[in-house]
């Protein structure tokens, strides 16, 4: 005859004190209050499932009971009420499910019950399950009785939610968190229960049942009884991640080093690999994620208590993060949490990942980054030196195409690219380049250095200021004090706007400003009018002169400029507000007007 199978959730569960797992705080505290006789009338255990909340409950009420308790307080399970309580047959303690039993009328028969007292031992110990989901009225009918009940009678409440609790009922119960049982803890509880059962299996399946548990020993058991079925007495590390469907560490681990090597290829093909196996992409990308964090914490030997792999695996983790620098992983983490958190956003799924995976593959070329600026930096050495801003090549290109500098024309091959060292260190050479210019108004050039020399303020305006060089029209031959029509000055002030194109922002706000003139003691004033006053401000200090000088030569006139913002009369009423845009719609369309007056639709 064969014996009934019991899953190892029910055969191994804790009846001491001793035997719990990960919650000796917790029964260190209720032995020390049987000790004492300091028992409460109520209780309250709360914490994640399969923590041990209802286990520790029915210890505490069998030890309180007890006849013969041992000197730590432990129950015997020899006495007459430790033996009714195993057989199911106690008659001092009552257990309620109340996600079955949550109404009034469950806490009225519950209360009628109370007042009977215990025949067997000293307290009549109720342990009320899943208490969270009794009713408001099945709570405020059980506020009376919790908070005055008999002296025999002690209250044990157990739930997962805290949160779903009355207040009231809260402040009438002593609190016990529970805490998630930690990896270690569950893998050597699993590793006692494998050599009873005669069960061969390693450290690295353990681990990963453990971790599959999530902090819950409850599940680590059955999860064990489901390896067990699926291995048979001798289980394989990969029979265990294929019943359980998870990723192999093998996948983090060479995914990092293609990426250390930039073989983005190799990353797609292992992504691909992953996908055929049945994985699901966001549970990929969240495994590389704790891959990098590990190899993080890797990298210092006071942190290895954060990391809750095997002996084997530890190892493997050093070995691998002293080839990865900092920055690097920090980069990683940045670029998969992205990756995390916009997955479910992204239409195309897979290539939101492959695009990650490619920015890894390419941050190890990262280092050879900061190596560039110093390739610019080649042409600004003769700018440093004072022999080639002395050579008189570079007067004589701009000034004298004259016969006489023809000799030395044989010996300069490299002019060609002499041309590009005027233009770039533009700041080193300014007054050399104002110098061959006879007739030139130096206060424009004086407004233009001190334009360049000025900094943008933070404003709407701002991405004006993202081209360091300011835009300069040739010198025209002359400038005259002659009147201009309006006509000229609308033709000219379009090519002005087009002469700033590298800065959009203020190309648009020339191009749709609205112009003026007037003529002041004979000399030609355009007052062009933006739209708001942060506009006007900041053209005012920053760039005024030099659109007048700029002006001035497009118009070959002694024009002066002014800026002006638009008066708030004249500004066009923009709808913000969802109200005021459906009175605006109203207003313009016949039809949804009808429409919202039969159907009664508020638009407030």
């Amino acid at each position: 005859m064969t014996t009934q199978y019991i899953v190892s959730a029910r055969k191994y569960r804790p009846d001491t004190f001793e035997s719990l797992v990960g919650q000796d705080t917790i029964a260190r505290t209720l032995r020390n209050s049987i000790v004492r006789g300091q028992l409460a009338h109520a209780y309250l255990f709360c914490g994640p499932r399969g923590v041990g909340k209802t286990t520790t409950a029915r210890i505490f009420a069998k030890a309180i009971n007890c006849s013969n308790p041992s000197a730590d307080m432990e129950p015997c399970g020899e006495c007459e009420s430790c033996k009714s309580f195993s057989e199911g047959r106690s008659y001092c303690i009552h257990e309620l499910d109340a996600a079955s039993n949550n109404g009034v009328e469950d806490i009225k028969a519950l209360m009628d019950q109370v007042r009977i007292p215990p025949q067997v031992g000293k307290y009549s110990v109720y342990i009320i399950d899943e208490v969270h989901m009794l009713s408001q009225q099945a709570f405020n009918a059980f506020l009376k009785t919790l908070e005055e009940p008999p002296a025999y009678a002690i209250f044990i409440l157990a739930t997962t939610e805290k949160h779903k609790i009355l207040p009231t009922i809260l402040s009438r119960c002593q609190t016990y968190d529970f805490n998630r049982i930690s990896v270690e803890d569950i893998v050597r509880q699993l590793r006692d229960i494998a050599g009873k059962e005669n069960v061969t299996i390693d450290d690295e399946s353990l681990h990963v049942i453990a971790s599959k548990a999530d902090g819950a020993m409850r599940d680590a058991l059955t999860i064990f009884d489901q390896t067990v079925a699926f291995c048979g007495t001798t289980v394989d590390y990969k029979d265990v991640l294929k019943n359980l469907n998870v990723l192999d560490y093998e996948y983090s681990f060479n995914l990092t080093d293609a990426f250390l090597a930039g073989d983005y290829s190799r990353a797609f093909l292992i992504f691909d690999e992953v996908l055929s196996k049945g994985f699901n992409a966001l549970h990929f990308i969240a495994a590389l994620s704790s891959h990098f964090r590990d190899l993080l914490v890797s990298r210092s030997a006071g942190l290895d208590a954060l990391l809750e792999l095997p002996a084997s695996l530890k190892e493997r983790y050093r070995e691998q993060a002293a080839r990865c620098s900092v920055k690097f992983l920090y980069d990683a983490l940045g670029i998969t949490s992205l990756c995390e958190s916009g997955y479910k956003a992204s239409i195309n799924p897979r290539l939101h990942i492959e695009f990650a995976l490619m920015r890894l593959s390419l941050l190890s070329a990262a280092p050879a980054q900061p190596e560039a600026p110093t390739q610019p930096a080649a042409p600004a050495q003769p700018s440093a030196a004072p022999v080639q801003p002395a050579t008189p090549v570079q007067p004589a290109t701009p000034v004298q195409p004259a016969a006489p500098t023809q000799p030395a024309a044989p010996t300069q091959p490299a002019a060609p690219t002499q041309p590009a060292t005027p233009v770039q260190p533009s700041a080193a050479q300014v007054q050399p380049a104002a110098e061959p210019i006879p007739q030139t108004p130096s206060p424009e050039a004086g407004r233009t250095r001190r334009t360049r020399a000025a900094h943008a303020d933070v404003l709407s305006v701002k991405s004006l200021t993202e081209d360091k060089d300011k835009v300069e029209v040739e010198a025209p031959v002359q400038i005259s004090e002659k009147n201009l029509s309006e006509q000229e000055v609308k033709e000219k002030w379009q090519e002005l706007s087009s002469l700033y194109a590298s800065k959009p922002r203020l190309a648009n706000t020339l191009a749709s400003a609205r112009l003026s003139l007037t003529e002041e003691d004979g000399v030609t004033v355009v007052t062009f009018i933006v739209f708001n006053q942060a506009q006007m401000n900041w053209i005012q200090d920053k760039c005024l002169h030099e659109l007048e000088g700029n002006f001035q030569r497009l118009t070959s006139s002694t024009v002066r400029l002014r800026v002006d913002v638009i008066p708030e009369e004249e500004k066009p009423q923009v709808a913000y507000m969802p109200s005021e845009k459906a009175k605006d719609l109203m207003e313009k369309n016949t039809e949804v007007k009808s429409l919202v007056t039969d159907f009664g639709l508020d638009v407030k």
